[in-house]
């Protein structure tokens, strides 16, 4: 019984919302279309390594040529997904 008392109470308490001196700022849209980028470059790394890694691997390459093979790879596909996802954050500023 308590416990509903205290949901019930606790859902009518206000909760203060912080307010800088200034308001609050929206970020622009440089920053946003940066954010995007490197959002999209971590994605597009992360799918680099995976697909790179799969394919080096798989044409049969060892040692410091898998490693760079897979390199390259993460790096092409993390600027191309990148420059995707900065270019769709430009278009909604």
């Amino acid at each position: 019984m308590d416990f509903f008392l205290f949901i019930v109470v606790w859902d009518r308490v206000q909760m203060p919302v912080a307010v800088g001196p200034y308001g609050q700022a929206q970020p622009s849209c440089f920053d946003r279309v940066k954010m995007g980028f490197m959002m999209g470059f971590a994605v597009g790394m992360a799918a680099g390594a995976m697909f790179g890694t799969f394919s080096c691997l798989r044409i049969g390459m060892r040692g410091r040529e898998l490693m760079s093979g897979v390199g390259k790879t993460m790096m092409q596909s993390g600027g191309t997904f990148g420059t995707f996802m900065a270019i769709g954050m430009g278009i909604r500023c």
